[in-house]
């Protein structure tokens, strides 16, 4: 993995892609944490996937466990995979360890797949819409009736597949009051959905430029007049209205900017803000809605806030 300096990378290369084997773990260089890589990672349920996991500095010498935390689109946190800007989330969350300003945590970065848009669009929402949305939802030319979402067969595989393995191979605290999800833009979109399908396995979310509209059609984005992205959303906060649990289970964190995509998301963060609202949760204690003027949707935003998400999940004076 490139550009990683004196961060530790440890391959854990699965014969077969199993995850039965464990792995070696080696104490970091430079105080940044080890970084174990598992690759074409296999599941019944989705296309096989890279997932790397960042162990937090002094893993090694305690005996103690942690909490973790899932993270979608995982090959743009730890380095530039894409030619993008890397979130370097691990630097974020060793400088905040170290600092005091958090607990010390594990990250599981899981790496999209070509099926990104399917695996995270809501499918308890997307099943809902009528069949010309469903068929525009992906892009043009329309796919007749659309095709099926599969973010419940990627919840499937993160749920009874990952956290499994996870929970079995490294040290971790494994009670939903420790176990979170973090993602941006259809990543955010996940994260959400996968807290509020699952609340008994996840206790938080950390949502970044969440893309309410679903949609990845752009065309449909672009026109302001066209109102089937309006009514794309409308289905996901549906669901939401019903199946969000009530304040006092979950811990929820929102933002978005308001330049380039992430100028469309105001209403409907605003939304969302009123639908939290009236199922009981504060802004600060276990709500955090956040608005950034001038920032765009981009990694480089992403990185430059996610201590945020990563302070209110992760606040020091939780009892481990």
């Amino acid at each position: 993995m490139a550009g990683l300096g004196r961060r530790a990378v440890l391959k854990a290369m699965m014969a077969c892609g199993t995850v039965a084997a464990a792995p070696v773990l080696a104490q970091a260089q430079g105080g940044d944490g080890a970084l174990v890589v598992l690759d074409a990672l296999p599941s019944k349920f989705v296309a096989s996937r890279k997932v790397v996991v960042w162990l937090p500095p002094g893993y090694d010498g305690v005996s103690r466990r942690y909490s973790v935390v899932y993270m979608h689109d995982g090959q743009n946190l730890f380095d530039s995979a894409k030619g993008g800007q890397a979130w370097q989330v691990h630097q974020v969350l060793a400088s905040l360890i170290a600092s005091g300003a958090t607990q010390p945590a594990i990250l599981v970065g899981i790496w999209s797949s070509r099926d990104r848009a399917r695996e995270y669009g809501p499918a308890a929402a997307v099943e809902k819409l009528a069949p010309e949305l469903r068929a525009s939802l992906l892009g043009d030319p329309p796919v007749p009736g659309g095709l099926p979402a599969l973010s419940d067969q990627y919840l499937r595989f993160l749920v009874e597949e990952l956290k499994p393995a996870i929970d079995s191979r490294f040290r971790t605290l494994k009670e939903r009051a420790y176990t979170f999800t973090l993602g941006a833009s259809m990543g955010a979109v996940i994260a959400l959905y996968a807290t509020v399908r699952h609340p008994e396995v996840f206790g938080g979310a950390a949502c970044l430029s969440t893309h309410w509209p679903i949609t990845t059609n752009f065309n449909l984005l672009r026109d302001p007049d066209d109102m089937r992205p309006v009514r794309i959303a409308s289905a996901w906060f549906d669901w939401l209205g019903n199946a969000l649990p009530r304040a006092g289970l979950l811990k929820l964190y929102f933002d978005h900017g308001d330049a380039t995509l992430d100028a469309l998301y105001g209403p409907y963060q605003q939304q969302m803000d009123g639908i939290l609202r009236a199922k009981g949760y504060r802004q600060g204690i276990d709500l955090l809605s956040r608005v950034f003027p001038g920032a765009d949707h981009s990694d480089a935003a992403w990185r430059s806030r996610v201590d945020l998400p990563l302070r209110f999940l992760l606040p020091v004076s939780v009892a481990l």
